[in-house]
């Protein structure tokens, strides 16, 4: 990984820390918000509010409550989605999901704890008063019910279906996985105080990348193994999910792949040469195992 990202990378598990690791009663359900949040994830989101808010002239440390809250929303969705009433996943990131490990009421506690501290972290940006509450009406918007609220919604009434258009297991994962990932991106832009066409190419980027990163997803389902991905396989053939693979097949779902990719690196030539680190890491990704 390129040098700055892992200096975001870094800094974003410090700032998580200020916010997980402190004593706190009652402490158990704080321990299950950090034995979730320091499991080993990616920080894809939040590395993209960091990394939006350097392309547009800003300074990434000032944004890193935003940064944390996006990765504090990210894990909440996890848990929550992992839940027996969910997606049933006993297995997360390579060990037992938050239910397994706490049992089923803490992890949905842990899971509304991380919602919650996710907004006080944004909040706690020491930014312009406007940024700060641009960034909070941004990220609200991307997990409720026009966004990744929404998706998840939609995913359950998917459940079962024989079939489903192509159009229709899109619109489902723009909004479960795209919506959040654009915020992430736009409060990068908002803590830097951008442009609208900034805002705008964040917003198409993050729509693009995250179809792409979800057909992968779909992909690794049906060809990685348990101990690669860290997490149990073949669970949306057994929660009879439609998926892109299931429509197009594993070549064609690769080449959608593909095509979204590089509709997501065309959203970025506004930010001329500043771009080449996001460029190399966002298709780097599509070659991602896990």
């Amino acid at each position: 990984m390129h040098q700055q990202f892992e200096e975001y990378l870094q800094a974003i598990e410090n700032t998580l820390a200020g916010y997980l690791k402190v004593p706190c009663e009652p402490g158990r359900v704080l321990e299950a918000m950090g034995y979730s949040a320091f499991a080993g994830g990616k920080r894809i989101r939040p590395i993209l509010t960091l990394e939006f808010t350097r392309l547009c002239g800003g300074d990434w440390k000032a944004a890193l409550p935003f940064a944390a809250g996006v990765e504090m929303v990210q894990t909440y969705s996890l848990i929550h989605d992992d839940l027996p009433c969910m997606d049933d996943d006993d297995l997360r990131r390579g060990r037992p999901s938050c239910h397994i490990a706490y049992g089923e009421a803490t992890a949905l506690l842990a899971g509304d704890g991380l919602l919650t501290m996710a907004f006080e972290a944004v909040a706690d940006a020491k930014l312009p008063p406007e940024r700060v509450v641009r960034a909070v009406g941004i990220l609200a918007g991307g997990i409720g019910v026009q966004g990744m609220i929404g998706g998840q919604e939609m995913d359950l009434e998917n459940e079962g279906a024989i079939s489903l258009p192509l159009e229709t297991v899109r619109r489902t994962n723009e909004k479960k996985t795209a919506a959040l990932l654009s915020s992430a991106c736009r409060m990068g832009v908002a803590a830097a105080g951008g442009t609208e066409e900034q805002f705008s190419a964040a917003d198409r980027f993050a729509r693009n990348f995250g179809l792409a990163f979800q057909v992968i997803d779909d992909i690794l389902d049906l060809t990685a193994d348990a101990e690669q991905l860290g997490k149990p396989v073949g669970s949306d053939l057994a929660n009879e999910k439609v998926t892109y693979p299931s429509i197009l097949g594993l070549e064609g779902a690769r080449e959608y792949a593909r095509r979204y990719t590089e509709e997501a690196v065309d959203a970025l030539s506004i930010f001329a040469e500043n771009n080449g680190i996001l460029t190399e890491y966002v298709r780097r990704l599509l070659d991602r195992i896990n």
